[in-house]
């Protein structure tokens, strides 16, 4: 099976969370081709998301409470854009009892598809045919058009809240073509090595 080495698509110090390096499916479904897909949550210098409060058991918070919302997301690799999706809004997040009432809502997420799922994304396609997604992107910070070559570590957006996310953090994945009804999930690694649950510093 083709692997796909990619560079980080971001600096700074982030979280692995659902990582393929633990278990495959990462995300627990083999559907819209997330198979190997990663979730990197940002976090700051102490390794922490936005401070925990009692207001976080019972009610939602603004996603500008954390400390990656608006963080610049790169091209994990060099290609041709062949989608871009943007216009979704960054919602609040969902932590303590909150993410409960999320949780039950899955399902009509789910069934609104690929969009309601990913929420804002760009697909970069690279030469051999595979395409990389990036997910849950803020609302109008998407800087590439369909159509555009982008290089290696070049801006393509920022870190949002968009999707199907309870919290800001970027969504990756890797496909062998662009058309996720029929698309394969296609391995991922980097350099160093595939991540685990930890964290990734990249300066």
């Amino acid at each position: 099976m083709t692997n796909l080495e990619l560079a980080y698509p971001f600096n700074g110090r982030w979280l692995v969370q659902n990582s393929p390096a633990n278990r495959v499916p990462s995300h627990g479904t083999e559907l819209f081709g997330t198979s190997y897909a990663i979730d990197f949550v940002p976090v700051d210098a102490h390794g922490r998301t936005a401070p925990f409060r009692l207001a976080s058991m019972i009610r939602t918070e603004a996603p500008t409470r954390f400390p990656g919302f608006g963080r610049p997301i790169l091209a994990p690799i060099s290609g041709l854009v062949v989608a871009v999706h943007d216009g979704e809004p960054d919602h609040d997040a969902y932590r303590g009892l909150p993410s409960i009432g999320y949780a039950l809502t899955q399902g009509r997420r789910a069934a609104d598809g690929w969009l309601g799922l990913a929420g804002n994304h760009v697909v970069i396609q690279v030469e051999a045919g595979p395409v990389v997604v990036l997910c849950h992107l803020r609302r109008d910070s998407i800087t590439v058009s369909r159509g555009q070559p982008v290089t290696t570590g070049s801006v393509v957006a920022q870190c949002g809240n968009s999707g199907n996310s309870t919290e800001p953090h970027l969504h990756l994945q890797a496909m062998d073509r662009a058309d996720i009804h029929s698309a394969t999930a296609t391995r991922i690694s980097f350099l160093g090595g595939l991540p685990r649950n930890g964290e990734v510093v990249v300066a």
